[in-house]
């Protein structure tokens, strides 16, 4: 039997949109919210980049052998419209904000247990928390617009 994971789903989730928030952060941009929550929903990050633009960031942490693709197929349309209304939400309460360039992009988090491999250099972000790894391996900028 295979070594059960010693998380819980919502500390994978958490573990993942830290890597994202810490990846976006290196890259130049400011994280502005985490976990964003109204009645329509939830946004992960939410992420300034200068006084131009705004990112509402969905990640998606999975195993390395799971059934959707790393998480792509988990946001439906109707977890885009979701996503969408909590933007609108967001952008209600922060109307200094609402010029900004908006877009909506998904972050794709994978997670194995550390093994004595070495570990391919695929990944744009890796850390390594509790004997497992997390890699941040797809970061897709205006993803709905897809």
């Amino acid at each position: 039997m295979a070594n059960p994971s010693p998380f819980n789903y919502a500390d994978i989730g958490n573990i993942g949109e830290d890597l994202v928030a810490k990846w976006l952060q290196s890259t130049g941009w400011e994280i502005l919210r985490r976990r964003f929550w109204c009645r329509w929903g939830e946004i992960d990050i939410i992420a300034q980049y200068q006084d131009t633009m705004l990112a509402f960031v969905e990640v998606k942490t999975r195993s390395s052998r799971n059934w959707d693709e790393g998480g792509k197929n988990a946001i439906t349309l109707q977890k885009q419209a979701k996503i969408w209304q909590t933007a609108e939400i967001f952008l209600a309460e922060y109307p200094e904000k609402a010029n900004f360039s908006c877009r909506f992009d998904v972050a794709l988090v994978d997670y194995q247990l550390q093994t004595k491999k070495i570990i391919p250099k695929d990944f744009l972000e890796r850390l390594s928390i509790s004997g497992y790894d997390f890699s941040l391996h797809q970061y897709i900028e205006a993803a709905f617009d897809q």
